[in-house]
């Protein structure tokens, strides 16, 4: 299937690297006897966004970068209707097609990786990223407040053209959605300083690895031989590709094909 760069009519201008950052959140007016009243309604409010961010920091993460994105993006805007309320619990939701949308933990744990490529210390942040699985599209929104410039592949046209419609209001100028088979990554991108993926296989395909440039990182579930299923990181050196084993994780299988 021939892949093609689509265009996307939309722009947040994330910031430059090295540049100044947008605040993680602001908190409206205290209550008597100082209690914060939430800056808005509902699910809409900072300040539902603001204990999240918090939770994330308590948590172990510690990139002032990565919790700004996480607490500027609306979660709550990619997910149905009816989890509204569970929008900022650190818990995976159903997407439809039997997708997820991965807990802000997990989210914000491999943005963070990313962010320690060998490239993104000697070029003062990341500039080119592949995303394989793009989902509803939050963390394409996130991965546009900390990459120059963001390639998000999904190969379910439904989650694709929801991907589109959620991210349509942002409009992120530097977000390039395709559909398209993302065990072949996009070469037309490539070389990428990082590719993160959304769902795991038994071997990391050869293209994502071909794609990746020298001095960049992959992060992306893996599962070990007795079949348990763990976050590993790549980073391609002038001398190959050295792997790190993490944390036990919990995705969605990682298929081929377009449908």
């Amino acid at each position: 299937m021939q892949q093609r760069r689509p265009g996307f009519p939309a722009r947040i201008t994330p910031p430059a690297p090295g540049g100044p950052r947008p605040p993680i959140l602001s908190v409206a007016v205290q209550r008597p006897g100082g209690i914060p009243a939430p800056a808005g309604l509902g699910l809409d409010s900072a300040a539902v966004r603001s204990r999240m961010v918090q939770r994330l920091a308590a948590g172990g993460v510690g990139s002032s970068a990565v919790l700004a994105a996480m607490g500027a993006v609306e979660r709550h805007r990619f997910v149905d209707s009816a989890l509204v309320i569970q929008a900022y619990e650190d818990t995976s939701l159903p997407i439809g097609l039997g997708q997820t949308i991965s807990k802000p933990s997990i989210v914000a744990r491999m943005m963070e990786l990313l962010l320690g490529a060998d490239i993104a210390h000697s070029t003062g942040g990341l500039g080119r990223v592949l995303e394989v699985g793009t989902g509803c599209g939050y963390q394409a929104a996130v991965l546009a407040r900390l990459a120059r410039e963001v390639y998000s592949i999904e190969r379910l046209r439904g989650l694709h053209e929801k991907a589109r419609a959620n991210l349509r209001h942002l409009r992120l100028a530097n977000v390039h959605l395709i559909l398209g088979d993302g065990m072949e990554g996009y070469a037309k991108g490539a070389p990428y300083a990082g590719i993160v993926a959304a769902a795991g296989g038994a071997q990391l395909p050869q293209a994502w690895c071909e794609q990746l440039a020298v001095g960049g990182r992959l992060v992306a579930p893996t599962a070990l031989a007795d079949g348990q299923q763990v976050l590993l990181v790549v980073d391609k050196t002038a001398h190959g590709l050295k792997q790190t084993v993490l944390e036990p994780v919990h995705f969605v299988p990682l298929k081929s094909g377009v449908s």
